[in-house]
């Protein structure tokens, strides 16, 4: 499927000083003119056309995607493979002349309702076209659960990956929702884990380290 979206936004004022991110040495300045992501595409089951969002922070720190149908499930009512959910997106993001980026961070949110002996699992990787993709990071929650949840994956500063200075690389972004049954009574429970589908204030945001090119 084909999606393609554009989100664009103009940072309020120059800023100053570092983001406060809680890891202050992550981020140089954000520049301060405008960025635009373009979605180029939207695959996978966990994201049908049109159900996958993006906006950029005023700051030009983050952006965030809002997914509204990503729910993996075992039990009463799913499907032989609905236990798991998948979406990647790819994407262009048009930064300012003389600037490069990398994910320096990435927050994932949602909603789980597990029954006892049930489990689940978010699972993302990330990488630049023509890059090698990163390996995959993986959050495992178990029940009995219900309630919303969160994982958080952060990359060292040694760690970054920038995207090469003067060259136009498409990112991407690989993430996965897992249920696993264990021993919960499929026949007459159901388990399901959703990301960002039950809560519009909690959305998927990836955080931006900024770097000047020479």
């Amino acid at each position: 499927m084909l999606a393609t979206l554009t989100a664009a936004i103009l940072a309020m004022a120059t800023v100053s000083a570092p983001a406060d991110t809680g890891r202050g040495q992550y981020f140089d300045d954000p520049p301060d003119d405008q960025i635009v992501i373009d979605v180029v595409t939207v695959n996978g089951s966990g994201c049908p056309a049109g159900t996958a969002a993006v906006a950029v922070s005023s700051d030009n720190t983050k952006f965030t995607v809002t997914y509204s149908d990503y729910v993996a499930l075992v039990g009463v009512g799913a499907g032989a493979l609905d236990f798991r959910k998948n979406c990647q997106l790819n994407l262009v993001v048009h930064v300012p002349q003389g600037f490069t980026y990398a994910i320096a961070q990435a927050d994932y949110r949602g909603y789980a309702n597990l029954q006892r002996g049930a489990s689940f699992t978010e699972r993302a990787s990330y990488y630049f076209q023509g890059m090698s993709q990163t390996t995959p990071i993986s959050h495992s929650y178990s029940g009995e659960m219900d309630d919303n949840w969160q994982a958080t994956d952060q990359v060292e500063v040694t760690q970054l990956v920038y995207k090469p200075c003067g060259e136009e690389r498409n990112f991407n972004i690989n993430t996965e929702l897992r249920v696993n049954a264990g021993s919960s009574n499929t026949s007459t429970t159901t388990s399901f884990v959703t990301m960002d589908s039950t809560d519009a204030d909690f959305k998927t945001q990836y955080h931006f380290a900024w770097k000047e090119c020479p």
